[in-house]
């Protein structure tokens, strides 16, 4: 039987420097596709609605990941929940997180080395940058934890460094440019997609939850202040870029030393002093998330619901086909650069269906198995309940703005992303029938022999 006894050695300070170093990157790109799809104020207003939503989930999902502490996590609470087929889905959704969101933060690497140095092709750096670290998992690296903490922290000194530089210079006017209630309320939940980008990947600091010593007063602390830390950020970032002018014109991959390049010209020291620290919080992001794919794939392997070869361990123990195989995909699709857009709203997309499964389980579990040990439980059922609610409009405005609205160049071929993400989702259900099920009905867990019929 599979030993689940982790050590409980996370106090507060880990969890906010996991919450916040998982996601610090997308202070630095991605949310600022959100003033085109719907200008300032409404994105503004998106990102109010993202921080209530994320606040309330990443309390909710703490009470699954302390109660279930499974490496497959997400698929592990569906399967419990809503049986084996659900849980195949949302594993489904988790890759589609995992797997697209490091080559889109491989893009703005890329795009901020080029912008440090022009002669260097962003496509060059970019796939330059995600072959690297996916070179340095597979050998394996010690002191992970160390690093994940000084990049976050460089990180926040460079986004403070952007706010300090930036605020002299901020125009109100900027702000209310463009007409921006044209849309109404559709410009705002077009808007949302990319607002929720400034906090994606924030359940990584849940799924560390099990660990900590002592979860009812520790989790709190550690989640309260890195969500903090990342609405502060938020509001930072999103004012001072729009009071900049970055509300305006074609997006770029690199926002912040763009704005401040505007105000102090291409050559000055500050865009080029943002730009260097800001490439910490990317690799922060990159690395964890890289890992967090690697560790998703080797866990629905594991369990059965993937090919069996991708939970293999080399002898640094560590899952190399795991790493490797979503790795190769996520350098195909970042070495197309013109997908960075593309790749966040299919990213946000698993993502957001994961949020809501995750919610869905939670009341279901908690009818279903009552007496389940819950070291940490969050007030039910308000809490998850907005959390469920808000995702679910999260989820409407994905798909109705930007899965639907959005084309990807493949081959040359504009290819609709509704078809991508359906494609996708048909192989791995013909893979599930046909493979997954004789898989599962050879466990030895007793619940999935019953679940299945057998």
């Amino acid at each position: 039987m599979e030993n689940t006894g982790l050590k409980k050695a996370l106090k507060p300070i880990h969890l906010w420097g996991i919450t916040v170093g998982m996601v610090i990157s997308g202070q630095y790109f991605g949310w600022n596709y959100g003033f085109e799809a719907g200008g300032v104020m409404a994105l503004a207003i998106a990102v109010g609605i993202i921080t209530i939503f994320y606040t309330t989930f990443i309390f909710s999902y703490a009470e699954l990941s302390t109660s279930i502490p499974r490496a497959d996590g997400p698929s592990e609470y569906a399967r419990r929940a809503l049986g084996p087929f659900m849980g195949y889905l949302t594993g489904l959704a988790v890759l589609f997180e995992f797997v697209f969101a490091p080559p889109a933060i491989a893009v703005s690497t890329g795009a901020y080395v080029h912008f440090l140095l022009p002669s260097v092709s962003p496509i060059y750096g970019t796939v330059a940058v995600f072959l690297f670290f996916i070179l340095i998992n597979l050998i394996g690296v010690k002191g992970a934890a160390l690093i994940e903490m000084v990049a976050t922290i460089l990180a926040l000194v460079g986004l403070f460094l952007y706010y300090g530089a930036g605020l002299p210079h901020v125009k109100i006017d900027q702000l209310f440019a463009n007409d921006p209630f044209a849309g109404g309320w559709t410009s705002i939940l077009a808007a949302i997609p990319f607002a929720l980008w400034f906090y994606l990947a924030v359940e990584g600091g849940a799924m560390a939850a099990e660990e900590v010593e002592n979860p009812k007063k520790d989790i709190p602390k550690g989640f309260i202040s890195g969500i903090l830390t990342l609405a502060i950020c938020t509001v930072g970032t999103l004012f001072v870029t729009a009071g900049l002018g970055g509300g305006k014109g074609d997006p770029a991959d690199y926002p912040l030393p763009q704005a401040l390049s505007a105000v102090y010209g291409q050559n000055s020291i500050l865009p080029t002093m943002v730009a260097v620290i800001g490439l910490a919080g990317l690799i922060a992001s990159l690395h964890g998330i890289i890992i967090g794919y690697s560790r998703q794939t080797f866990a629905l392997s594991r369990a059965g619901y993937l090919p069996r070869f991708l939970s293999r361990l080399n002898k640094q123990k560590v899952p190399h086909w795991g790493l490797i195989v979503p790795g190769l995909i996520g350098v195909i699709c970042a070495a197309s650069a013109n997908f960075a857009s593309g790749l966040i709203i299919l990213s946000v997309f698993g993502a957001v269906l994961m949020y809501c499964l995750s919610m869905i389980s939670l009341f279901v579990l908690r009818r279903k198995e009552p007496n389940l040990e819950r070291p940490y439980k969050v007030f039910y059922p308000l809490v998850p309940g907005v959390a469920l609610a808000l995702g679910l409009l999260s989820l409407y405005s994905v798909i109705r703005y930007s899965v639907l609205t959005t084309k990807l160049p493949i081959l040359g071929v504009e290819i609709p992303l509704q078809w991508i993400i359906l494609s996708i989702f048909a192989v791995g259900v013909i893979y599930y029938w046909v493979q997954t099920r004789a898989q599962l009905r050879k466990s030895e867990d007793p619940s999935l022999k019953t679940e299945l019929g057998n």
